[in-house]
């Protein structure tokens, strides 16, 4: 799918806002360099259910700008990163850090702020105070994302 660069974020913010809240306000969490080395939950995520949600256009929304290996999927993002390696190219930590808040490595960037609830503009009346994923979903799609490797 190529969408121009001037209409991806309006895209994206379009499709974010269709999907319902997921969590209440986030849990705290450490951060280290450009990563958050611990579970968000305490434990590890399903890979399963990650992939799942990353291959749900009504949940994670990841192929409104990624691509990655879905075979089943049509019509892939490719204004972001293709997913397909994501694990060889960034640990654990990091993968978490780039779900929960990718705006605080690029404040720029049009990924959404998966577990985050301050900070953020124009959030909808039924958003606010809430996270788009819970930090149950954050681990499973960290789980999934990890196992992707070249």
């Amino acid at each position: 799918m190529t969408v121009p660069a001037r209409l991806g974020p309006t895209l994206l913010l379009l499709a974010v806002g269709l999907c319902p809240a997921a969590a209440d306000a986030p849990a705290p969490y450490r951060m280290v360099g450009d990563a958050i080395p611990d579970s968000l939950t305490g434990r590890p995520g399903d890979p399963a259910r990650g992939r799942a949600i990353v291959a749900d256009r009504t949940r994670g929304l990841c192929l409104l700008c990624h691509a990655g290996p879905f075979p089943d999927q049509l019509f892939q993002g490719n204004l972001s990163p293709d997913l397909a390696g994501a694990g060889g190219r960034s640990s654990v930590g990091q993968l978490r850090m780039r779900m929960v808040d990718a705006k605080r490595l690029d404040p720029d960037t049009i990924m959404p702020s998966y577990y985050r609830t301050d900070g953020l503009r124009r959030v909808g009346a039924t958003w606010g105070g809430r996270t788009i994923l819970t930090a149950e979903e954050i681990e499973d799609v960290v789980a999934y994302l990890v196992t992707l490797r070249d």
